[in-house]
């Protein structure tokens, strides 16, 4: 068990250190909406190792990605609960849903959303967030240029 979680944090730190690359590439990797801060980030799904793939029945392939949202309070340092919604637009303007997956590690909550993607699409992610225990939705769009893994 402690092997199966060392090897979920390395490749959540993976991602956050893409993640962090991505935000100095391209700006701030968060929405402000008063007390919550909202992050996020699109990564492709290789790099998420097959054994937590498996563990959360996430599809990993190269031409498939990774929406990751966290909804944080306040100055929490740890991810809350929220209703995710979201879709995305690629340039032939097809439109696809993303369904969101909570997962949790300890204390921490995140949301993941797969999707398909061509080499050189710019897709354009929409998101809708209601914070548990909020009323009012927040809603914000990004845009990624992907690339098929080789």
């Amino acid at each position: 068990m402690k092997r199966f979680l060392l090897t979920l944090l390395c490749s959540c730190w993976a991602a956050a250190s893409l993640a962090q690359q991505e935000a100095r590439e391209l700006g701030q990797p968060y929405e402000s909406f008063g007390e919550y801060k909202v992050f996020y980030s699109l990564f492709n799904s290789n790099f998420i190792s097959p054994k937590v793939a498996e563990a959360y029945n996430l599809v990993r392939g190269n031409d498939r990605a990774l929406v990751n949202i966290s909804v944080l309070k306040g100055k929490a340092i740890s991810g809350s609960k929220a209703k995710i919604s979201g879709s995305y637009t690629n340039l032939l303007q097809q439109q696809r849903t993303l369904e969101f997956k909570q997962i949790r590690e300890q204390d921490a909550v995140y949301y993941l959303a797969p999707l398909r993607f061509t080499t050189e699409d710019i897709l354009t992610i929409n998101i809708s967030v209601t914070p548990e225990g909020s009323e009012q939705n927040h809603s914000f769009s990004f845009k990624r240029k992907m690339h098929v893994d080789k």
